[in-house]
């Protein structure tokens, strides 16, 4: 068991429960038999309290989701009136709630422009699998059957569905699934510092236009491929980000190709990047685009796929139009969840939050730059509040520390004992996405609590010797 979890007798009972009978995402089970849970007890703005009384600041909100921040009234009272008049409400048979439908309207509002229908999902791994199951019908409603070819982007992540594993190119997520699938297909990620275009912006966009044309003519041409999935920044694999005109440079080609473009907006929306979606920062409209996570900022599990009339109306004119179309979930639409959304929406807008967001992203981005002279950071990058520390053992070289020095554990561990919650990722970065309502205060104290972790790490003798 972790030092940072000795689990006092009045929480021990819950410590084994755990490790008897739940079984938790991403997680090495039997290092996390030995380690223990770390049981989490309540929040209240950008603040956690561990069942050890211990205060946190959470520079990750949860898993990018708590956009609003923990413990915001108008979303509980929402939730409960909700709750109390219609707890459940199908989506099938031609049933339908309010909230569900108001809140498809608000985020056609919302969205780039174009995305006029939503489809409800419980998250964004099946927002993901849905979009692809909705593009192979539309395919082969349209009387295209042969377009059938997948391509997304190395380090990419589109959930741990069993279809969309494939997409995201993350090894943990292919690791005895046999996956990717044989029509699922990876092109290199637009990753300046790891680039051997290096940081250049027109190279990298040049890049990844040759080697999107390259693939789509190795696959036999665009009568074979169905679609691009890109996040605009990508999230799980390093928070990598791309150049200024490369999501518009992406999407132009796609049209090009004549192939579909979806953008995987499930980390990036809802304020995470500045603009209510990060296609807005260029001015992009999606063929479809995939959310969740901000949504309803955590407090209930919702995602949506949003599409274009043109692919709507395709699905609506498919041969065989009077059989419904065979793809659905018994909690899509939730009157629950849609009343979640719903308020958290109005707080992105009438509440402040996003324009908060908006005002302290100059400061984040200040201790991203401050935190980039550290000696243990070979880069510091980001846009709105979504970034990353890239630690290096070498700044000259860029050479990564051994996996033996096992520094994402050791990073997470320290950073926790230093009352300060953020993403550690397998090659030793620091992923950065605090609640859009922190305030300039907090935002100060987190990157002057990373500091102090990563002077700490600096001190230990493995690490010195490994930088030597």
């Amino acid at each position: 068991m972790s030092l940072l979890n000795p689990a006092p007798a009045s929480n021990r009972a819950l410590v084994d429960i755990d490790r008897d009978h739940l079984i938790h995402p991403v997680s090495a089970l039997r290092a996390h038999e030995a380690r223990g849970v770390t049981i989490l007890e309540s929040g209240q703005g950008m603040w956690l309290r561990d069942a050890d009384g211990r205060e946190l600041l959470d520079a990750f909100a949860g898993l990018w989701c708590v956009n609003v921040g923990y413990g915001q009234e108008s979303v509980v009272r929402a939730a409960a009136e909700q709750m109390r008049r219609l707890p459940y409400a199908t989506g099938y048979f031609d049933f339908g709630s309010e909230p569900a439908i108001r809140l498809a309207q608000r985020l056609t509002e919302l969205a780039p422009e174009g995305l006029s229908r939503v489809y409800f999902t419980l998250g964004g791994s099946d927002a993901v699998d849905s979009a692809i199951r909705f593009i192979v019908h539309y395919f082969n409603a349209i009387g295209r059957p042969t377009k059938k070819q997948f391509i997304a982007l190395e380090k990419g992540y589109h959930g741990s569905s069993s279809v969309g594993a494939g997409l995201t190119a993350l090894s943990a997520f292919h690791r005895n699934f046999d996956l990717p699938r044989s029509w699922q297909h990876h092109i290199a990620s637009p990753y300046g510092y790891r680039s051997p275009e290096g940081s250049d912006p027109a190279a990298l966009i040049e890049a990844s236009r040759k080697a999107l044309r390259a693939k789509v003519e190795a696959l036999g041409g665009a009568d074979q491929v169905a679609a691009f999935f890109c996040e605009p920044i990508q999230g799980s694999g390093g928070v990598i980000v791309p150049p200024d005109g490369w999501l518009r440079a992406m999407r132009d080609l796609c049209a090009e190709l004549d192939i579909l473009f979806v953008a995987d907006e499930v980390i990036t929306g809802f304020g995470r990047t500045g603009p209510m979606f990060a296609c807005e920062h260029e001015g992009v409209s999606p063929d479809l685009m995939t959310v969740a996570k901000g949504l309803t900022s955590g407090y209930a599990p919702m995602g949506a796929v949003l599409m274009s009339e043109k692919i709507y109306q395709g699905l609506a004119d498919s041969p065989g139009q009077e059989a419904p179309i065979g793809h659905g979930f018994t909690y899509s639409g939730h009157p629950v969840s849609a009343a979640v959304g719903l308020e958290v929406l109005r707080l992105y807008t009438e509440g402040g939050v996003l324009a908060n967001g908006q005002a302290v992203a100059s400061r984040f981005a200040a201790g991203l730059s401050r935190l980039a002279d550290h000696p243990l950071v070979g880069e510091a990058r980001g846009r709105g509040l979504l970034g990353a520390l890239e630690l290096v053992a070498d700044k000259e070289t860029r050479r990564r520390f051994d996996p033996a020095l096992n520094i994402p554990e050791r990073l997470f561990e320290a950073g926790y004992a230093n009352g300060v919650i953020y993403r550690s990722f397998s090659d030793g970065a620091i992923g950065l996405a605090p609640a859009l309502c922190c305030s300039a205060g907090e935002m100060d104290e987190i990157f002057a609590r990373i500091g102090k972790t990563l002077d700490g790490l600096l001190e230990q003798p493995d690490i010195r010797a490994a930088m030597a």
